[in-house]
Formats: C-alpha cells, sequence, structure tokens
C-alpha cells in the first residue's frame, strides 16, 4: 500500500470520536511511526477533533495533519500530569512540529567540598554528589566563574584540588594576591577558615546583609583587642561587599527571580534569561528554540518554560514577557513539585518591568546577531553547494579525520554541520583497533564502517557532503565503504593540505580525479576550514584522552607491589584512572590494601 493510501485511509475524526473525555497526552505519528507532534488536554476527545474539524488552520497545521497516519494517548489523572508528561515526550521524541529546547548541556553550579577540613571551591557541571554543597545552577559558565571569582576576592576561600593541597610546602600565588589564606600550609586556623567559609555560604546564598553584620562584629571585636591589622582586613571586606550589593542588588526586593523574554524576528524566536538568586544578578543566557515558525510569543514561551524547567527547580518568582494560557496549570505543578509556592507574572510594574524590558532588548538583540550569522552560513552552504555543482543546496555535512601518536590510540572522529552550524548530538568518535599502527587508510575504513553501518539503527540521516581529510588514499577508503554498504546521493571530497600547507590552499580532491582549487576568498573555503578544523580538535580530544589513560594505566602496571587486585581496588575506589591522578596521599592510603609506603610509591610514579 503506498504512503498516500495510508494517509488518506486515516480518519482523525473517526479515531477522536473513540477517545475518553479525560485529561491525557496524544502523540500523532506519521505512516513510518515518527513523531510529528505532542500535546496535551483536558479533554483528550474534544482536543484531538479540533485537528479534524472544519474550522480554517494555519499552513504548519494543514502540513501536519496531512502526515498523520496514527495517533496514541495516554491517559492521565490530571491535567497537571499531562502537562509532565507532555515535556517528557517531547524530550524524548523530538517532535517535528513542537517547538523544541535544544540545550546540550547541563547548567554549571558553584559546589563547597563539605568533606574536606578546609573546603575548596570550584565549578561543577554533570551528576551531583550528596557529600557536598551545590549553589545555583548558573545561567553560563562565564556567570559561574565571575562568581567564583567574586568569592575568592571576598572570603579568599582555596580553589585546589585536594591532592595539590596536600602536598603543599610554602603558599602558592594565590595566597601572594590575597585569593586565599593558604590553609595549605597552617597560615590560618581551621576555626578561622571555617568562618570565611561559612561567610561564603551565606552570601551565595543572597545573605549579603548577614556576611556584613558577621563582619562588623568581627571588626569590632578586633578593633578592641588593638588587633589593627585584622580590623583593617575585616574593614576592607566590608566595603567591598557593600560595593558589590550596590552594583548587583536591584530596588525591587531581594528575592529568587527569573526574568524570561521572548523575542521574535523573520519567523525566528529567542528567549532571553536572566536570573537573580537574592537579589544577585547571576548573569544571561540566550536561547533559540527550533521549529517556532509562526508560533505567537506566548506560545513559544509556555514550550520553553516546560521544557526548561523539567528537570530543574524554578526560583519562587518566574517574570515573563508575554501572557500563556496554562499559566495557572503550570503555576500548580511547578509549585506541587518544589513544594513551595511558584508564581509567574506575565505583567509586571514598576522595577520589574524595566528588568523585563531590558530582557527582550537584549533577546532582539541576540536574534539579530544569530540571523546575520545564519544569513553568512546560507551563503557559506551555496557557495559549497555551486563550486560542486549539486543541483540544491546542501544541508548536511559529515566530516571524518584520524589522529595518533606514531600509530599508537587511534581515534577516529566524525563531526555534523547543518545550516545552524555544529550539530554537537550528532558528534561521534571511534578508539580504533585490529589495524596496523600508522595505516591511515585501514584507520579511515574502519571509521566509515561502523559509522555508516549504523545509520539506520541509529535514525540518523544521511549528509548531502562528505569531507574526508586527507587526499586520493583515504578518499578511495570513503568510496568503497560507501559501495559495501550500497549508499547513494552523498557527495565525497578529500580535502588534502596544498603544497604550501596554509589553511585556505588546501586542494580538494573528487571522486573522478579532479581536484579543485578554491582559494582563501571563497566562502565555500571558508566553511570547509571551519567544519575540517572542528573535526581535527575533536579527533585530538579524543586521541588526547586515549593516550593518557593509556600511560596511566601502563604507570599502575608498572609499579612494584601493584597488581591486578589493587590496580582494581584503585579504580573502583576512585571512579576510574582520572580519579587516581588526582587523590592524593592520604586518600591513596585510605584504599584497602594499601599503606602511607605504598600510597606514596603511587603517588611518585603518577606524578
Amino acid at each position: 500500500m503506498s504512503k498516500k493510501t495510508k494517509q488518506a485511509a486515516f480518519d482523525g475524526k473517526a479515531v477522536a470520536g473513540r477517545l475518553p473525555t479525560r485529561p491525557g497526552v496524544y502523540v500523532m505519528r506519521d505512516d513510518e511511526g515518527t513523531a510529528l507532534y505532542v500535546g496535551k488536554a483536558h479533554n483528550l476527545r474534544k482536543r484531538v477533533a479540533s485537528y479534524f474539524d472544519s474550522r480554517p488552520k494555519i499552513d504548519r497545521i494543514m502540513r501536519m495533519v496531512a502526515r498523520i497516519a496514527d495517533i496514541e494517548v495516554s491517559i492521565t489523572r490530571t491535567e497537571g500530569e499531562a502537562l509532565l508528561l507532555e515535556n517528557e515526550w517531547i524530550k524524548s521524541l523530538m517532535p517535528r512540529y513542537n517547538v523544541l529546547l535544544r540545550d546540550d548541556k547541563s547548567y554549571p553550579w558553584i559546589v563547597l567540598g563539605t568533606d574536606h577540613d578546609f573546603p575548596s571551591i570550584s565549578f561543577h557541571r554533570g551528576a551531583r554528589d550528596p557529600k557536598r554543597q551545590y549553589f545555583g545552577p548558573y545561567p553560563s559558565a562565564s556567570s559561574t566563574r565571575e562568581s567564583i571569582d567574586l568569592i575568592q576576592k571576598l572570603f579568599r576561600i582555596r580553589n585546589c584540588s585536594d591532592s595539590y593541597f596536600s602536598h603543599r610546602r610554602r603558599p602558592c600565588l594565590q595566597y601572594q594576591i590575597r585569593r586565599c589564606t593558604a590553609p595549605c600550609v597552617e597560615k590560618v586556623s581551621e576555626q578561622d577558615y571555617a568562618a570565611q567559609v561559612e561567610d561564603a555560604r551565606l552570601f551565595l546564598d543572597g545573605k549579603s546583609s548577614t556576611v556584613i553584620d558577621r563582619l562588623i562584629a568581627r571588626m569590632e571585636e578586633a578593633s578592641g583587642q588593638q588587633a589593627y591589622e585584622a580590623a583593617a582586613m575585616y574593614r576592607d571586606q566590608i566595603n567591598a561587599l557593600k560595593q558589590v550589593q550596590a552594583h548587583q542588588f536591584v530596588s525591587e526586593g531581594r528575592g529568587d527571580i527569573d526574568f524570561i523574554a521572548v523575542a521574535q524576528e523573520s519567523g525566528k524566536s529567542c528567549v532571553q534569561l536572566v536570573s537573580l538568586r537574592g537579589g544577585r544578578n547571576l548573569g544571561q543566557r540566550s536561547y533559540f528554540p527550533t521549529q517556532a515558525e509562526g508560533r505567537e510569543p506566548g506560545e513559544v514561551l509556555e514550550a520553553f518554560l516546560g521544557q526548561f524547567f523539567r528537570e530543574r527547580q524554578p526560583p519562587s518568582q518566574l517574570v515573563v514577557s508575554h501572557a500563556f494560557e496554562s499559566r495557572a496549570l503550570m503555576e500548580e505543578v511547578f509549585s506541587e513539585a518544589a513544594r513551595k509556592k511558584i508564581t509567574i507574572q506575565p505583567r509586571p510594574r514598576g522595577d520589574r518591568k524595566k528588568m523585563i524590558e531590558m530582557a527582550s532588548r537584549n533577546a532582539l538583540q541576540s536574534l539579530q546577531l544569530r540571523l546575520a550569522s545564519r544569513s553568512n552560513m546560507d551563503a557559506q552552504f551555496e557557495a559549497l553547494g555551486e563550486l560542486l555543482g549539486l543541483e540544491q543546496q546542501p544541508e548536511l555535512v559529515d566530516c571524518f579525520d584520524i589522529s595518533h601518536t606514531a600509530g599508537n590510540q587511534t581515534v577516529g572522529a566524525c563531526v555534523v554541520w547543518d545550516g545552524n552550524g555544529p550539530v554537537k548530538s550528532r558528534y561521534r568518535r571511534y578508539n580504533l583497533k585490529g589495524i596496523t599502527p600508522g595505516d591511515d587508510y585501514a584507520a579511515m575504513r574502519q571509521v566509515l564502517t561502523r559509522r555508516y553501518s549504523k545509520t539506520g539503527a541509529e535514525g540518523e540521516g544521511l549528509p548531502d557532503i562528505m569531507l574526508i581529510d586527507g587526499g586520493k588514499g583515504q578518499l578511495r577508503q570513503a568510496i568503497e565503504v560507501l559501495e559495501e554498504q550500497g549508499i547513494t546521493g552523498v557527495t565525497l571530497v578529500g580535502i588534502a593540505k596544498g603544497s604550501s600547507r596554509r589553511p585556505g590552499y588546501e586542494d580538494w580532491v573528487l571522486p573522478n580525479g579532479t581536484a579543485l582549487y578554491p582559494g582563501p576568498e571563497s566562502p565555500a573555503s571558508h566553511l570547509v576550514q571551519s567544519i575540517r578544523d572542528e573535526a581535527h580538535r575533536f579527533a585530538i580530544t579524543g586521541h588526547k584522552g586515549r593516550r593518557q589513560k593509556a600511560t596511566l594505566k601502563s604507570s599502575l602496571e608498572e609499579i612494584p607491589g601493584i597488581g591486578p587486585k589493587r590496580r582494581r581496588a584503585l579504580l573502583t575506589h576512585f571512579g576510574g584512572l582520572q580519579g587516581v591522578r588526582k587523590a592524593g596521599v592520604e586518600e591513596l592510603s585510605s584504599v584497602p590494601g594499601f599503606n602511607e609506603v605504598l600510597a606514596r610509591e603511587v603517588y611518585r610514579a603518577l606524578h
């Protein structure tokens, strides 16, 4: 049966009529089973039926309805449960007609180690350890590092690793520039350092006034004891904190607030998030949801909030630039999940109005910059297609590179670019085995075979253009692999270093043996250089990691007295090779089967 027959056979009205009138989530799929749209409903029957009635609909909805071949539903107890399930399914299915938030990286945090007599402050991203105290999340890595820098200036908390700390014999540079009190060489008592850490905790919790009161009390006590140098230090801390307050506190309230604004232009959307915690501005970040064309700002905002706070706890107050339909429901769901009252304010006044207007202006500026960049990217893709004689502008490019040192720890890498730039979720690295060291042809063949033999299983489409870092030999491997896999319609290009070996002067080798020399002025050459440089960086990073692991593993094997059982104990205790390298002598000696003498042998061998 053809696709058209399948779609014609689907009776949406009949399917909707059989649905219950209860709350739930529905998934619309095409004839290949791919999710087209995920939605929630207070009344499933009524909501799904609205897609198939006679009322006029926008082009996007009409195109989607024409492709529907099946509808699945999941009944929930409440509409709030439906909202949560909807965002879970959107995240996992990535349906084509939903507004999608791409957020590949987890948010950064500031972490204070509570499992050490002299806790350190550091940047953290990823899973959280219950033994440590976390503050955040912060909107960006730069805002997190700025906050850590400020904490060091104000409270002089160490930021070194525990192993570095345990082996210091004299103060480091941080002590000299007054960023640390050097607890590693007992320049500060444990009690006084604990007070510094407590001040930092209060400050990160937004309680700057409490910190100032504590510092004033210490200053007066030191002055009364005629410890004028200490009193002067406290005075300087108080002045620095007051300056921070003057620059960062907003006049209207000192609570935890996120300001979220949407700007739209040329069919694209940008969401700007500004975070305040305890009245202190933690910075801002721009998001560019995909598939938001033709959506109202309120719709984009609703989709963003549901997906963004799916795994994050929202602050007590969310100030937004536009109203949307499910605001009351979202407040209820967020409040229940956070176990505290969460409010969403769409039309603020006073200082909050100024803040949301500022966020809106920043969102528009970010969007305009992105559109200008996208226009340049489109021109580069168009130039690349023209140079290679393609009938249509290419949309997807794969690039392959190999990295090794004298043939050892060979790693193959594939990076993927589309019209928006790098598609990092589709990057792949391959640890290559079973090849002769230094045989780049065999390495390239193995990478390409592993990549495209899994294309169907991974659900990833084939590229329009495949770039191979290398000359005719590497290109020949790509031609043979594609023939073996039965893959056609992919334009192959080998990128070989030119005679001058300068960027922009590469030789482009085609399968028919001809060569192109676009030169450094060509927009297509600029694009290919960027993609190839990214593939080179990605491959080298993987190779360095593999080489470091191999070096560390061989180092463990060469240490006298460290057999397989003790090596396994070390790796298990520290969670891998990197953890062993970061551990100090005291930590190593705490592993079962190790004493201080053996721990020192291990530390000496690894450092």
